[in-house]
């Protein structure tokens, strides 16, 4: 595969891999060219190349989120709603799936990096805790114990909105 072809058949997926985990469109458009740009310069040594250019993304978020501290990133783009879970036919979630963008992305985004990363990894890209553990460099227990963080944080806000 040529890299003009993995960049049209892969770039829209990356680009919306760092968008979900910014939360912010131009810095996810930074990074995603940004892991382009390394990717182009290693590409024949590269094996899997969208294995490489998804932890390269994860890594460059993490990395932007820290230089900027702990600001929360809130697009104010009209994107219309996020999925809460994928549909159990497995196809495209039903409406009753879908909830409110604004709730859940400021919430999401309120979360530290590590846990966002996991979420988005786990819901959003659907990878298991071993493939997140090995994007991430961590290990398998803090997956499990970062995504159980994250889910009860967002419990915990969405109870107190309800209230």
């Amino acid at each position: 595969m040529q890299f003009e072809d993995f960049v049209a058949a892969r770039g829209q997926a990356l680009l919306r891999l760092a968008y979900v985990t910014l939360g912010e469109s131009v810095t996810a458009e930074d990074v995603t060219q940004t892991v382009l740009a390394r990717l182009y310069e290693r590409w024949s040594r590269i094996e899997h190349p969208y294995t490489y250019a998804r932890r390269a993304v994860m890594n460059e978020c993490v990395d932007r989120h820290r230089r900027m501290g702990r600001e929360v990133l809130v697009s104010h783009e009209v994107l219309g709603d996020i999925p809460r879970e994928r549909s159990s036919r497995g196809g495209s979630p039903s409406a009753d799936d879908w909830i409110p963008r604004d709730a859940l992305w400021r919430a999401v985004v309120s979360l530290p990096p590590r846990q966002r990363a996991v979420l988005v990894l786990r819901y959003y890209e659907g990878l298991s805790d071993s493939e997140i553990a090995e994007l991430l460099g961590i290990r398998d227990g803090t997956v499990r114990s970062s995504a159980a963080r994250a889910l009860a944080k967002l419990r915990a806000l969405r109870e107190e909105t309800l209230q």
